[in-house]
């Protein structure tokens, strides 16, 4: 038997009311506890039992605090993060980890001194999609792999005027969506070879990156992660091209949409309609053969699972800062091949 971890979530925004609050509040072993939000009472009204306050310091003056999520604009990741370290909180951040992998580096090694659990909240691994692409890879459903495509795109022509839409370190499409894209190929294959990238703005007046395509050169197979802002006809969400068949998927995991309309059946991991699942297509014979694929159920309470299983020293850390540090260094070389006009070796060297 375990204690319950208290839970203190920094910020409530998007992030913490629709990703984390009722994540964290439906996964046992876990109790939000306290909830920082610099004005406003919206935390209070949506969680009643969870103490309010105004400022981290306040959050960090109860011992009682084990684990903190920080769920605030991507340029305060790091900073956070370090002052909760620093006081022996265990400490979630929502992704991106950090703004420049010598930020995530500090992290890191703070983690490491500090003893304490640290990950960032890659949710996505736990996508019921993402799911079903891993498992046929695994299985080699589509023969050896030659191609995989995972794209997320939308259309939201109108800039909101959010601090992701402003020239601050963190901000952008490629740090943002670039984040999930990316840790799901190095948790699929590791490091790539090599990295192109074409990072870019297409929106009027936008003044930060809102596109891009991101080339990871695996040996015998690529990688290719696309995002836009500017789309009415999306593309797959995943392509998987083997030399024996083909899976594609179309849609967005549910989950998001579920958890942000806040379903009072909370019904937020049922498995995907089938009128949303992917297309298996193979050779047969002379022909090829095609049929809808059931999709994998997600889950986003696995992640804070592992959290709570880490901390209690039960279960290895699913979501590592290493890996966390690795995705940064990818975006920053995705970043730079596109400055350069060229593909980079993941050690920095020209191809």
């Amino acid at each position: 038997m375990h204690d319950d971890i208290l839970v203190g979530l920094v910020g409530f925004g998007m992030a913490g009311r629709v990703f984390h609050a009722p994540v964290i509040e439906r996964v046992h072993g876990l109790r939000l506890a306290a909830i920082v939000q610099r004005t406003g009472d919206t935390a209070e009204r949506f969680y009643p039992d969870a103490r309010i306050v105004r400022s981290v310091d306040d959050l960090l003056a109860d011992e009682r605090i084990r684990l903190v999520v920080i769920a605030t604009p991507n340029a305060s990741h790091a900073t956070l993060a370090q002052q909760c370290l620093e006081a022996g909180r265990h400490v979630v951040i929502d992704k991106p980890f950090a703004t420049s992998a010598a930020e995530a580096a500090a992290l890191v090694d703070a983690a490491r001194r500090c003893r304490r659990v640290l990950s960032v909240f890659q949710n996505r691994r736990w996508d019921g999609d993402f799911l079903t692409v891993q498992q046929l890879i695994e299985q080699q459903t589509c023969g050896r792999l030659v191609l995989l495509e995972s794209r997320f795109e939308r259309y939201r022509p109108s800039l909101r005027g959010t601090w992701r839409e402003q020239p601050e370190p963190g901000a952008g499409i490629l740090f943002d969506l670039g984040s999930h894209l990316v840790d799901q190929a190095l948790s699929l294959f590791g490091l790539p070879e090599a990295v192109a990238g074409d990072v870019r703005v297409e929106r009027d007046n936008a003044v930060v990156d809102d596109a891009f395509d991101v080339t990871l050169h695996y040996p015998g197979h690529r990688v290719l992660l696309r995002a836009t802002m500017l789309t009415t006809a999306p593309g797959p969400r995943f392509v998987v091209q083997g030399t024996a068949g083909a899976y594609v998927k179309f849609h967005l995991d549910p989950q998001e949409a579920r958890l942000a309309a806040g379903d009072a059946a909370g019904r937020f991991w049922d498995q995907e309609p089938r009128e949303r699942w992917g297309t298996l297509s193979r050779a047969a014979g002379d022909g090829i053969e095609s049929e809808s694929l059931p999709t994998e159920a997600g889950d986003y309470r696995l992640y804070y699972a592992n959290v709570r299983d880490a901390i209690w020293g039960t279960a290895a850390l699913a979501v590592t800062p290493e890996q966390a540090l690795d995705v940064i260094r990818i975006l920053e070389l995705a970043r730079r091949s596109s400055d350069e006009r060229r593909t980079l070796g993941v050690a920095g060297d020209g191809q």
